[in-house]
């Protein structure tokens, strides 16, 4: 079982336009699936889910269409408290929220109050996000205080320096790329692609995607038969 999965939400917008619905609706699709996945993570006993939420770069969209996006975060925070605490499920955040609307970031600082003592599992969204971005400021902050940069130091500054490392990246809808998604953190992850637009994801594909990763080596530069003898000491 991984115990870090991220998910880059992918084809919500187009899922609702092949189906000729206003790309929208496409994203109160995908916030069930938020919900549904969300749910079967913290049943299966994974220790942080990770959700590409909302990318530095989406600012660009239609004005109209950002805007609902807006609102839908905000009615699925205020709405998702009790499911959160019931489950004790911490949220927390990556990203520049400061550009968020104040509404938003209202609502965001009271459910993060209210899931502040949950240890379960850790949800985190990436919002406004840019990965880039992230390890600019990260480098930047080590220059400034005058720790030498190594790898572990670099780690240490990101906003997941909490979180484990990612075992498992999963990404909807067919398009095969990272999008600027959690860059240094992906390093070593397992990466699983499917067809399956966001709005219909849910549990058995999350199962799906799980068992492949299940079924795979990792061997982090090593050989099998290092790996092998690993896993006899």
């Amino acid at each position: 079982m991984p115990a870090h999965i991220a998910i880059i939400m992918d084809g919500n917008g187009r899922f609702a336009e092949g189906k000729g619905l206003p790309r929208l609706e496409g994203h109160k699709l995908g916030a069930q699936s938020v919900q549904s996945v969300t749910r079967e993570c913290r049943r299966l006993g994974v220790k942080a889910l990770t959700l590409y939420a909302f990318s530095a770069q989406n600012w660009s969209r239609p004005a109209a269409e950002v805007a609902g996006l807006m609102e839908l975060l905000e009615s699925y925070l205020v709405g998702e408290r009790e499911e959160l605490t019931g489950n004790d499920i911490r949220l927390q955040t990556i990203g520049q929220t400061e550009m968020l609307p104040d509404s938003v970031q209202e609502a965001l600082a009271e459910t993060k109050r209210l899931t502040e003592h949950c240890r379960s599992m850790t949800l985190t969204l990436a919002l406004s996000y840019d990965s880039r971005q992230e390890i600019a400021n990260a480098a930047q902050k080590l220059a400034m205080s005058g720790t030498k940069v190594t790898q572990a130091s670099l780690s240490q500054m990101l906003s997941t320096a909490t979180l484990p490392p990612v075992d498992l990246m999963i990404r909807t809808s067919g398009e095969q790329r990272i999008s600027n998604f959690l860059l240094w953190e992906l390093a070593y992850s397992e990466l699983y692609f499917t067809e399956t637009p966001w709005p219909e994801f849910r549990e058995a594909d999350l199962l799906t995607a799980i068992e492949s990763y299940g079924a795979r080596e990792r061997r982090f530069g090593m050989t099998s038969a290092q790996i092998e003898n690993e896993g006899k000491k």
